[in-house]
Parts: structure tokens; C-alpha cells; sequence
């Protein structure tokens, strides 16, 4: 992190993403085709219009905010340093605020993700980056989270958010210090995530499951060019849930997510039922 910033905790990163845009007033509100539902939700609510846009942002049009997600939640896709660059170029060409939302940063797979903040230059102008206690401590019930990068632009958020009594409160803070002081833990908890991602994959693929992206972070992102709702069905006919990719888009409406929460042997036992029922 160089250049000029500041940091401000959140209430953990949802409330966040949901109060952002009413925060900036914007009119127009940009995030990816295939995301967290959140993004879109947030835009309503402000009363916005929000926009589901490829990842190429040459191609994005002119808004007041804009979204992005890396690692992705629900693909677990890696966004490249050319886009991230080019998601910075936006920013600066229409003096638009472009939030990385980086809540699986540290979560990496079969690819290394970087923060927008790595190519600034030192000019984090109308760039910030969030990030959640949740995911990389697992402490959702904690509800810590924070958001760093422009200077400016967190001290209008922070002047809204503290006539909302959107504070954190102290104890919340000092447990995050203590969990953001220690890399160990988050080490072993990526070892554990990508050990099972190796485990049930196989399982997956041999029921005709075909594996995109899930380069990173706690989900599988997998289809079998079937509607989301029907293999929805065929892994709950297994004793196994997983969210249908409609919920994030239409253009997840052939996908399922698979969350990587469940313990060791949950997963080694979803991994045998699935296995079992390629031979009945």
C-alpha cells in the first residue's frame, strides 16, 4: 500500500456494499454479470440503476460507482493485472469511484490474487478496496470488516456513516486488530479450503460436472450445461446442498456453487456419495 490513505471499519462488508451507492447519491451503478446479489440490491435501494457489465472495463459505461469483485464470489475467478489496471484507467478517465470488493483476497488457488491498490502508483484517487474478518478470519458473527484507499472519499463516507450510527463497536475493533496481526491462522484455513477443492472436483468432474475458473477462494464454480434448478435437484437427491447460479445472474442461470465450509469429513463424505452414484 503506498500513497495517501485511510482506513474505516465497517459492520462487516455487506451492509457496506448494500449503503454504498446511497451513500454517493449515484445515479447509475456498475458491478459484474455474475455476482455477489448484493451489488445489484445496493443500487436499488439508492433508488440507482444498476448495471451488469462484462469484466473489460474499456467497454464499461459512464456511472457514479462501479463494482468490482476479485476474487469473485460465486466464480472464485482471479482478475488479471490488466484488468484491474484497467479498471483504474476508468476510474481516473471519468472521475469515477471504482470499489474492489477483496473479501477472498487472501485465498488464493490455483492463481495469486492482487489487490487494485498494487497498481495505483501511489495515486489512490476515487480507488478503494474492502475487506472482511468474515472470510479471512472466520469470524462472520464478529461483524468486522474495513475498507481502505482514498483519503477523501472514505472521509465523506465516514461523515453519512457516522450520522447513521453506522460506528463499530470498540471490542469489535480490537478483536479485529488481533485477528488482523496474525497470518497463521489464515494459512491453515487456505490450506484447508484448496485441500478440499482438490478432493471433490474429481468427484464432480466424473458426473459430467465441468469446473470454470474456481481459482481462488471458498466456492466451486461448476456446471453440466444443464438449468442451475436441475442439478440443484440431482446433488440434493445426494444429501448435498449447493446455491443454483441463477441467484447471481442470468448469466449463471447453467451453474451451481459449491461452498468448501463444510468440515474435512462432510466433505470427504460428499465426495464418496457423489462418486457412489456414478456406478448405480
Amino acid at each position: 500500500m503506498t500513497g495517501d490513505f485511510d482506513v474505516l471499519p465497517l459492520i462487516g462488508s455487506k451492509e457496506f456494499v448494500a449503503w454504498l451507492p446511497t451513500f454517493l447519491q449515484a445515479k447509475k451503478v456498475l458491478f459484474p454479470k455474475v455476482a455477489y446479489p448484493t451489488y445489484n440490491v445496493g443500487a436499488i435501494m439508492a433508488g440507482a440503476e444498476p448495471i451488469a457489465v462484462d469484466l473489460d472495463a474499456k467497454q464499461w459505461p459512464e456511472v457514479e460507482l462501479a463494482w468490482i469483485n476479485t476474487p469473485s464470489n460465486p466464480t472464485g475467478r482471479v482478475h488479471t493485472a490488466e484488468e484491474l489496471k484497467d479498471a483504474i484507467t476508468f476510474s481516473r478517465t471519468h472521475k469515477t469511484p471504482v470499489v474492489s470488493d477483496e473479501c477472498y483476497l487472501e485465498f488464493g488457488d490455483t492463481k495469486e490474487p492482487a489487490s487494485i491498490l498494487a497498481f495505483t502508483n501511489a495515486d489512490n484517487t476515487n480507488i478503494l478496496a474492502v475487506h472482511s474478518l468474515s472470510k479471512r478470519s472466520s469470524m462472520a458473527g464478529y461483524r468486522g470488516a474495513f475498507v481502505i484507499g482514498d483519503p477523501v472519499l472514505i472521509k465523506k463516507i465516514l461523515e453519512i456513516r457516522k450520522h447513521a450510527g453506522m460506528m463499530v463497536p470498540l471490542p469489535i475493533q480490537h478483536a479485529m486488530i488481533a485477528a488482523l496481526g496474525d497470518d497463521v491462522h489464515v494459512g491453515q484455513q487456505r490450506s484447508r479450503y484448496n485441500a478440499r477443492r482438490k478432493t471433490l472436483i474429481p468427484a464432480l468432474e466424473s458426473i459430467g460436472f465441468r469446473v470454470d475458473y474456481s481459482e481462488a477462494g471458498l466456492y466451486i464454480w461448476c456446471t453440466r450445461g444443464e438449468d442451475s434448478w436441475k442439478s440443484v435437484d440431482a446433488l440434493a437427491k445426494l444429501g448435498i446442498l449447493v446455491t443454483p447460479g441463477i441467484f447471481y445472474g442470468a448469466d449463471g442461470s447453467q451453474h451451481v456453487r459449491i461452498a468448501l465450509t463444510a468440515t474435512d469429513a462432510a466433505i470427504a463424505d460428499a465426495t464418496a456419495r457423489i462418486t457412489a452414484s456414478k456406478v448405480q
